[in-house]
């Protein structure tokens, strides 16, 4: 039996276009993760927290080379030693800016970067950001984990791909909005089960920037059973999730090694 994951997720309500409260309610909610009892093992953010989807001024709202988040969560980690998944941030690199996830382990350290490899042209994403090219695989406790990022979970080749590659957890900053809530659900049910891992979703709430997001942040385990899942207002979602239950779960239905990737590859 492996030693349960302790998760906090903060689903928080996000202001677009003001860092400085943004960062204020950040590390407040981590103050207040780090004091729960028994404190998370790791805390998740949600997506561009920072600044929300300002994105017609993002340019000039965008932590330049993540400098500000990096110092701050890092710092917090060596403090409370806990892992920390900062969600994903308006970062300002050279004249583009990304939306990229930082990972920090319980010395401070960054262990992992990942940057937003599908943008959403309904927001218009695709018009102020910088797509990433590189998935988002990291360590995390040992065990090898994943991140993607809200429209991220369309794309269900992006899943596989960081399964095969020997992920057993998947992470999910968003900002996913009303109405598609049944979309979220059933996205994330699907990577879950298709894939056979651990998918932790952290959504925001409230209304910001125009639109209005609904939170559900979800923790969902490799049969696709929702263990854990927040209202529609602001919260830590806690939960404990056990790793080996993904090799129990690949070992009764062996999708990976009844795959025939020479057929539809």
């Amino acid at each position: 039996m492996s030693t349960p994951l302790r998760l906090a997720l903060i689903q928080m309500n996000i202001e677009a276009g003001n860092p400085e409260a943004n960062f204020a309610k950040m590390e407040a909610k981590l103050e207040e993760a780090a004091a729960l009892d028994p404190k998370p093992d790791l805390i998740i953010l949600p997506e561009m927290w920072n600044t929300g989807y300002a994105l017609t001024e993002i340019a000039t709202l965008a932590d330049a080379d993540g400098k500000r988040t990096k110092a701050i969560v890092s710092e917090f980690c060596r403090k409370y030693e806990v892992n920390v998944l900062a969600g994903s941030i308006a970062q300002l690199r050279g004249d583009a800016v990304t939306n990229t996830i930082h990972v920090f382990d319980r010395e401070g350290t960054s262990v992992a970067e990942y940057s937003k490899i599908h943008l959403f042209q309904l927001m218009n994403e695709h018009l102020h950001l910088e797509a990433g090219d590189i998935p988002g695989h990291f360590e995390l406790e040992g065990t090898p984990a994943a991140a993607m990022i809200c429209y991220d979970i369309r794309f269900p080749e992006l899943a596989r791909k960081l399964a095969l590659g020997g992920a057993k957890i998947l992470f999910v900053p968003a900002e996913w909005p009303h109405p598609r809530l049944h979309h979220w659900r059933t996205l994330l049910q699907a990577r879950a089960i298709e894939n056979q891992m651990y998918v932790v979703s952290c959504n925001t709430v409230g209304e910001s920037g125009g639109a209005n997001f609904f939170g559900h942040s979800m923790i969902i385990d490799p049969w696709g059973e929702v263990i854990a899942e927040a209202e529609e207002k602001e919260t830590i979602l806690v939960a404990n999730v056990d790793l080996a239950l993904v090799d129990e779960v690949r070992g009764r239905i062996p999708v990976f090694s009844d795959r025939r990737p020479a057929i539809y590859e």
